[in-house]
């Protein structure tokens, strides 16, 4: 197989699972055999079976079903991240690298002060002080992630703005609103599209993280990351409690870093010519 073509299997391969986390997302309602917060406390602990193909957990719910409407949770969470972590982070970017001058050095400053924390512990700090809650594990996720758009678009910007056609759009007496809109932001989004895939398994991995801490989504609603919490004290006797929710994760953050890998060299015509020079 040729390293073009193992690149392109890396890109199906994402963009398949993708799919299927977000079908079975979307049709939770649909494909769960039970409601998530039913118990059957008589059954608890209960392995897979042809009736509850993941078992049940500690209070005799189904696994399948908070499995799946746990889904909902962490891919709405991580959609939400990367929607207003990935607009706040491009348009700060953008103006930064246009303008220059004092304006780009306060806001890469910024970036600098929220870098100098590690992304989780802010993250745990920001919603210990607003309280769990999903609404604060978003805002907090966005307030640390946005930087990580915000150089990158100022990059490209910096390199884009010395080019002929935004030198031209200059000279014509063009707005710089519509030079950002109409050239430059155009030639950035494929790079925007790539960092939206790989922030977004961040923000699974985040949400995973701060609910399996408690400072998530609350009871009963299903999380991941709460579902690894309470399968902890049963590792010995009831391993799937943690098992399943675990491969959920893995499954969903592999996905979208092979999609965000794939995306790359298809986006980039400058690997893609080298790959096929090389296939």
């Amino acid at each position: 197989m040729s390293r073009g073509a193992g690149r392109h299997l890396v890109l199906i391969t994402g963009g398949l699972l993708v799919v299927v986390v977000f079908a079975a997302a979307l049709l939770a309602p649909l494909l769960a055999p039970r409601e998530h917060s039913s118990q059957t406390l008589e059954r608890r602990l209960e392995s897979p079976s042809a009736e509850h193909p993941l078992g049940l957990d500690e209070l005799g719910r189904d696994i399948l079903s908070r499995l799946l409407w746990g889904a909902r949770v962490s891919l709405g969470v991580g959609l939400a991240v990367v929607v207003l972590a990935g607009g706040l982070g491009t348009l700060i970017g953008a103006v930064a690298g246009f303008v220059g001058g004092r304006i780009d050095g306060v806001l890469m400053r910024l970036c600098d002060v929220v870098l100098a924390f590690p992304g989780i512990l802010l993250a745990i700090a920001l919603v210990a002080v607003l309280g769990p809650a999903l609404r604060h594990v978003v805002v907090a996720l966005v307030l640390i992630g946005w930087v990580s758009y915000a150089r990158l678009v100022r990059g490209q910007v910096l390199q884009l703005r010395e080019l002929e056609f935004v030198v031209a759009a200059r000279a014509g007496g063009y707005p710089p609103l519509r030079i950002l809109w109409r050239h430059l932001l155009p030639n950035v989004l494929p790079v925007l599209t790539v960092q939206a895939s790989l922030g977004m398994a961040g923000a699974v991995l985040a949400e995973a993280s701060l609910s399996f801490l408690g400072l998530g989504i609350q009871p009963p609603t299903p999380s991941w990351g709460a579902m690894i919490d309470a399968g902890r004290s049963h590792l010995l006797d009831a391993p799937h409690l943690a098992l399943f929710p675990g491969l959920a994760i893995l499954l969903t953050v592999m996905g979208l870093n092979f999609l965000g890998d794939g995306l790359v060299d298809y986006l980039d015509p400058r690997q893609r010519r080298l790959y096929e020079r090389s296939g």
